[in-house]
Parts: C-alpha cells; sequence; structure tokens
C-alpha cells in the first residue's frame, strides 16, 4: 500500500481553506512528511495520523513556507516523549541551514531529547532517497530561487510512479525525473522566476508523458476564478486537477 495525501496545496500566501504545501507518504513500512511548513502537527492528526507514527522528514529547500513549522513539530514531539529516532533528509545546505535554526532554540539542551539523524542528499539526478519494501524514492536538483530537489516516488509492487516537482520553473530535470511515471505532482505558484505557470506545467507534464497532471503550489486568491486546469489542458491531453488540501491519492 502507498498513499500521498496533500496536507497542504497553497504557495507562500495561504488561506484558511488551503495550507502552504506538504504532503504525507504513507507505506507499510514508513510515514514520511514531505516539506514542514506552519504547524504540520496539527495537520497529521487532522487526517488521522499520530505525529508520533512519522519515521522520516524529507525537506525539498529551505524557504519558510517549506520550513517553518520545523521548530514546533519537532519540540512537539519531545513534549511527547518520542523515543523513537527521526530521520531528516535533504541537501546540505538545507539541512545546514536547519540545524542553525534549531541552534536557536537549543534543541541540543533539551533533555532527553529523542535521537535525530541527518543524512544529507547530493546536489545530482537520481539520488536515493528512501527503500523500503514497498516504494523507492529518488530526488533530482529542479530549477528554484536556491538549492531545491523534486522526488520520484516509485511503487516497486506495481510499477506505478508519482512524481513532485518541488518549486521549479521548467526544468529539464524535472521532465526526466517524470518520464514513465503515472501522476506528476507540479507546482504553478505563477510564470515568475523560479516559478511555473499552470500552462508550464503541462508543457511539462506532455513532455514528460504522464497520464495524470495535478497541480500544486498555487496562489490561493485567485484560485475560484482562475481558469487553471483549462490553462495546463491547452498543453497537456491527459487528465488535469487541482490539489486541494486533503486529497488522497492511492498508487
Amino acid at each position: 500500500m502507498a498513499k500521498l495525501i496533500i496536507l497542504g496545496s497553497a504557495s507562500a500566501l495561504s488561506d484558511a481553506q488551503h495550507d502552504n504545501t506538504h504532503l504525507l507518504l504513507i507505506t507499510d513500512e514508513q510515514h514520511i512528511l514531505i516539506d514542514c511548513p506552519n504547524n504540520p502537527y496539527v495537520r497529521l492528526q487532522q487526517v488521522g495520523l499520530d505525529p508520533l507514527q512519522l519515521d522520516c522528514l524529507i525537506l525539498t529547500h529551505f524557504h519558510p513556507d517549506h520550513v517553518s513549522g520545523l521548530p514546533t513539530l519537532l519540540m512537539n514531539l519531545w513534549l511527547r516523549k518520542r523515543k523513537a529516532v527521526l530521520t531528516i533528509y535533504g541537501l546540505r545546505s538545507t539541512l545546514d541551514l536547519f540545524e542553525k535554526m534549531m541552534a536557536l532554540f537549543d534543541w541540543d539542551q533539551w533533555e532527553n531529547r529523542y535521537p535525530v539523524e541527518i543524512h544529507y542528499l547530493a546536489n545530482e539526478v537520481n539520488q536515493p532517497v528512501i527503500h523500503n519494501q514497498t516504494i523507492e524514492i529518488i530526488s533530482s536538483p529542479v530549477c528554484h530561487l536556491i538549492p531545491t530537489i523534486g522526488l520520484r516516488i516509485n511503487h516497486i509492487q506495481n510499477g506505478q510512479s508519482v512524481v513532485y516537482s518541488g518549486d521549479s520553473e521548467p526544468c529539464e530535470n524535472v521532465i526526466d525525473l517524470a518520464k514513465g511515471a503515472q501522476i506528476l505532482i507540479h507546482e504553478a505558484a505563477g510564470e515568475v522566476k523560479g516559478h511555473s505557470s499552470p500552462q508550464q506545467a503541462g508543457m511539462i507534464a506532455q513532455q514528460a508523458g504522464v497520464t495524470e497532471l495535478i497541480l500544486i503550489h498555487y496562489a490561493v486568491p485567485a484560485i475560484h476564478s482562475s481558469p487553471w486546469n483549462h490553462e495546463a489542458s491547452s498543453c497537456f491531453g491527459g487528465k488535469v486537477s487541482l490539489a486541494e488540501d486533503g486529497m488522497e491519492i492511492n498508487f
């Protein structure tokens, strides 16, 4: 079993119905949080997961709308008297900043703090991240304002794959990462430096040859008046949908 839950779907400006973009991956072996804005402890409870069940975090990059919830989450797990190891994956530049941030809270002085293992990912294409009996995750650098990774999640048993672009402008690495995948979850913050419009996301999906495109990391104030699905469909012949908080993707 592999299930991906959209915990948040908004770009940097969120609202009451759309949290900043972050995802929860559930397999029979592990519970993996991808990015960590705001208060994911509450979001995890809202989708029925005890946050103590988290095994791993993957940080795509160090922008506030992707990492601002880390101190609160880590503190809440400590207050719950977590004992199990928590593993955090990311680029060295991301994790160095993460450790500097946590040093501001003197987290090394938290009495009886659970162990945290840091795994540095090389800023290179097709880097192994996590592998268990159900899924394997690989990362590749994508084109954003700071070092950022996209992720491909392969279901080992049934051959299905889901790709998450991370924050990225149109990028060959995203196309390569998504080739042969069934679903591409691609950001659609707008046609500005470091980001992509829905139409550009559609072009990426078409070039990658995926079956389905899910638009995420979008500007929520304009969502209800913008024909974003139509924009993406102008360049992509497959299914297009808009990510919503709480959406589940089974693959």
